[in-house]
């Protein structure tokens, strides 16, 4: 078990994919096989048991002679928001095998991200470097998409496979936000706001912004951008930057052909293709439950909360309203 500085620790589950595999198949023979096919089935799979064993201490004793099938592969995920948020755990599971794999060792991330803020992102891609630091081979599988920040981090990859229709690329930077300033002038509404420091607020929601701040505003995205760029080309330094990194995206095989991946696969596929020869163990970790969510009472909370929420919006419509309205101007 893993242990984080919150309240909580964070536990860490390990499954043995070639044997669950093996599990289903057995599952789904048995499911079409009769009375007389079953015992039959079960001498073949008791067969093959003893085979499997035979050759895996044939292989111990070769060990010298083909180490590739000696090593193993382990499975993270990333799921990543704007915020990048899975970093919380991802940290903690890379850390995990870098104090337990063994160089050469093959760590495969499926990640799915249409990036977001550039501090989390940055973060997340430094922290798969770290695998690589650590002497272990990174593999990333995007079965739908790697964008931006995402981007970001599949490029850190030894090998980048990619599912045909999946997004790939969006090496650019974008920010946008609303600005005020006409509505509280149009209401009388003075806004004031101090800063020490010329460069310390440039483009504002509430105040007006005028050339100079949204210049200086631009200056710093070109600079975000030159840094996405040069840290995409550190890693995959085959790629020409005038065609891929002008903040379009493409689809498996194009990005094939542009190089930003190396073969077109779903991570399903891949997985199958390593459990023949090696070990696969996919890595899973949460916030373990408080013992008040264990017995529900979090869901109750959450009820109560809801039900005080919809009284609320029948008794004041008109702030509902409101509250409705401005929402849809900060999006």
């Amino acid at each position: 078990m893993l242990f984080h500085p919150a309240k909580n620790p964070v536990e860490l589950r390990v499954t043995h994919l070639n044997k669950n595999q093996e599990q289903r198949r057995q599952d789904l023979m048995e499911a079409m096989t009769d009375k007389q096919g079953l015992k039959q089935l079960k001498k073949s799979l008791a067969k093959k048991a003893k085979q499997t064993l035979k050759d895996k201490a044939k292989s111990a004793k070769s060990k010298g002679k083909n180490k590739d099938t000696d090593h193993k592969v382990f499975v993270l995920d990333f799921d990543g928001d704007i915020k990048a948020s899975a970093v919380k755990h991802l940290r903690e599971e890379i850390s995990t095998l870098i104090s337990s794999a063994d160089k050469g060792d093959e760590v495969v991330l499926r990640l799915e991200s249409g990036g977001g803020l550039v501090h989390s992102y940055g973060l997340a891609a430094a922290q798969l470097v770290r695998l690589k630091e650590a002497g272990l081979k990174l593999t990333v599988c995007v079965d739908k998409i790697a964008a931006s920040g995402g981007y970001m981090m599949a490029c850190v990859a030894d090998e980048i496979v990619a599912a045909p229709f999946a997004v790939i690329g969006s090496i650019g930077v974008v920010s946008q936000l609303p600005n005020f300033h006409k509505l509280l002038k149009k209401n009388d509404i003075d806004y004031e706001m101090f800063t020490a420091g010329e460069y310390k607020r440039t483009v504002t929601v509430f105040g007006e912004n005028d050339d100079a701040d949204r210049a200086k505003y631009k200056e710093e995205l070109e600079q975000t951008h030159a840094l996405f760029k040069h840290f995409v080309t550190t890693y995959r330094p085959t790629l020409e930057l005038d065609k891929v990194a002008n903040g379009d995206h493409w689809y498996g095989e194009d990005a094939l052909h542009l190089k930003l991946v190396d073969t077109l696969k779903t991570s399903d596929a891949y997985l199958l293709e390593r459990m023949k020869s090696h070990e696969v163990y996919a890595l899973h970790s949460r916030q373990k439950p408080t013992f008040a969510e264990k017995l529900g009472f979090a869901n109750a909370a959450q009820g109560t909360l809801n039900m005080l929420i919809s009284t609320a919006a029948k008794k004041l419509p008109e702030v509902m309203a409101k509250l409705e309205s401005d929402s849809r101007l900060m999006r």
